[in-house]
C-alpha cells in the first residue's frame, strides 16, 4: 500500500516565490514520486513521475498558515 502526500514545488521564472501543491507518492525515507500533473502554463524544476528528495520547511504567505510542509528539494539520483 502506498502513502500519498502533498509536496510543494517552487515554480520557475516567477518574480516572487510561488509554490504549487502537488500530489506525490512516498517511496521511502525523504523520497517522493511526483504524481500530480503539471499545468501547461507552469514551469517546474521537476517532471511528473520524478523521484525527488523532500525537506520540511515553513513557507511564508498563505501556505505558511498551515505550519511546516514538504518541499521538493532536489531530484533523486
Amino acid at each position: 500500500m502506498s502513502c500519498t502526500a502533498t509536496v510543494y514545488v517552487e515554480l520557475l521564472w516567477e518574480h516572487v516565490a510561488v509554490w504549487r501543491p502537488v500530489q506525490a507518492e512516498h517511496v521511502g525515507g525523504d523520497l517522493y514520486r511526483l504524481t500530480g500533473e503539471q499545468p501547461d502554463d507552469e514551469a517546474w524544476p521537476f517532471a511528473a513521475d520524478d523521484v525527488i528528495t523532500c525537506k520540511t520547511r515553513q513557507l511564508s504567505g498563505e501556505w505558511g498558515r498551515h505550519g511546516p510542509v514538504l518541499v521538493a528539494y532536489e531530484k533523486s539520483t
